[in-house]
């Protein structure tokens, strides 16, 4: 088998192919790991990681905390140094890289560094950055090529004013004034991070609210935590263009406003990176986007060749990623397996506070699925108090007869934590009974889960606590 593409689809396939006896090629042509690694989700997190310090720095007067001898706020004394966390981001991208690299070979997976296309549906053509060009016999070829930053004609990167969220990692020292184009994850996430991080931020978003793909409610939380702690968001704002002027940039809104700021991050979506790979002459089908056309077993519409992650656009998470690939591993070489479900896919957005996602959502609950819901908010949990919460809450959805559990919401800091329960239950189908009957800590925030299940008793009103 030949895998194209070395992010979290490509290299946990190659894990499960050798894993199963499988003689698997791995052409990757940037750096194992792929984006998710080395550009994107690690760098990011990394980075949002150190923004969370600051944060909880921010708020120690909240606790009772004082600087030592009572010279000024504790927050007065700490600053960021972006070289020494940016070098350290990078540190840790690559640290992860290599572990990965080090168990794909130990596996006795052969890594081809360079790139891939299709030569048929039993071929791969491989091009490494040095040497000759290969033909590569394949009985099973998987497509996991990523996506690449989408760019306006009008802002085009240049790596040191006008940056992608990849470039992102280079700058040394903190922007005077960082304009973030585009208020979806990636967008939502860089401006809360730079923010906590003491940076003036412009949030430049299209719509009327930011993450627009997210619990409304959830997202109304996002929004008026980044305005009353100083961020500026313009909203129903598009941007048209940016340009560099003297020692900054300048970002031209469709209605004539300009925006200047010293840096700007264009984060305006993504594209598959599925050109010159021979996929139309291999019988694969595309969509108009360019997003290769999936089963929920990973297969394309041509025989042999599977893809995965997002290059697929079935959801653009490493998580689902490495499923895809472990899914068309299994199902190439007959080995059991269960079609991917994306109703049991926990999803978390890195914000301050982060919003955590599973299952049936609030929208489709507005447009027509039946189910009960309630919402706890964050600042009637014990814990939260002691810590200081109060933005965000736990939002549990069930069936209306059985009790079931379908889906939840959660906003809070430590929200990519406390979904796993949620998710736990809806992937075993639990009821809200089943949930409310497992013992919780007293005190934890995991509590608002127990309680919202107990709330949920079928036959019991239900008083839903809105004032989040």
């Amino acid at each position: 088998m030949v895998i194209i593409g070395g992010g979290p689809g490509g290299y946990e396939a190659a894990l499960v192919g050798a894993q199963l006896g499988g003689q698997v090629t791995l052409v990757e042509r940037a750096g194992i790991g792929g984006a998710a690694v080395l550009s994107d989700v690690v760098p990011s997190k990394s980075l949002i990681a150190a923004a969370e310090v600051m944060s909880r720095v921010r708020d120690a007067e909240r606790l009772g905390l004082r600087a030592a001898g009572g010279a000024g706020r504790i927050r007065d004394g700490v600053t960021a140094d972006l070289a020494a966390v940016n070098e350290r981001v990078l540190a840790l991208a690559k640290a992860q890289s290599d572990d990965i690299r080090a168990r794909l070979v130990e596996s006795g997976i052969r890594i081809v560094a360079g790139t891939g296309r299709l030569d048929g549906t039993r071929h791969v053509v491989a091009e490494p950055h040095e040497g000759p060009a290969e033909r590569l016999e394949a009985d099973i070829i998987l497509v996991a090529t990523g996506v690449r930053p989408r760019e306006l004609p009008e802002a085009l990167p240049d790596g040191e004013r006008i940056l992608n969220w990849t470039q992102m990692y280079a700058l040394t020292e903190l922007p005077r004034r960082l304009i973030v184009v585009g208020s979806g994850v990636t967008g939502a996430e860089f401006a809360s991070a730079y923010h906590a991080l003491g940076v003036d931020v412009i949030l430049v978003s299209s719509r009327a609210q930011v993450l627009p793909s997210e619990d409304v409610d959830a997202a109304r939380v996002i929004q008026d935590v980044f305005e009353s702690t100083g961020m500026t968001i313009l909203s129903r704002s598009r941007a048209v263009s940016a340009h560099r002027e003297g020692d900054g940039v300048v970002v031209t809104l469709a209605d004539g406003r300009r925006v200047e700021g010293s840096h700007v991050l264009m984060a305006v979506g993504g594209l598959p990176n599925t050109e010159g790979l021979g996929l139309a002459e291999a019988g694969v089908g595309t969509t108009p986007s360019g997003h290769i056309v999936v089963d929920k077993v990973s297969r394309t519409t041509a025989r042999g060749v599977y893809a995965a992650g997002d290059c697929t656009g079935v959801f653009a998470l490493a998580s689902v990623a490495a499923m895809q690939g472990r899914i068309a591993m299994w199902h190439s070489l007959g080995d059991a397996v269960a079609p991917l479900d994306l109703r049991t896919v926990s999803a978390n957005v890195f914000t301050a506070p982060s919003v955590a996602s599973v299952g049936v959502s609030q929208a489709e609950i507005d447009g027509g699925f039946n189910a009960r819901a309630i919402t706890m908010p964050l600042r009637s949990n014990a814990r939260a108090k002691m810590q200081g919460l109060s933005d965000g809450f736990v939002k549990l959805f069930c069936l209306p007869t059985t009790g079931i559990v379908v889906g939840g919401v959660v906003v809070a800091p430590t929200a990519s934590e406390l979904i796993h329960p949620i998710a736990l239950a809806v992937s075993a189908r639990l009821t809200v009974d089943q949930v409310a009957q497992a013992f919780t800590v007293y005190p934890s925030l995991s509590g608002s889960i127990a309680e919202a299940a107990r709330r949920l008793h079928p036959g019991a009103a239900i008083t839903d606590h809105v004032d989040y």
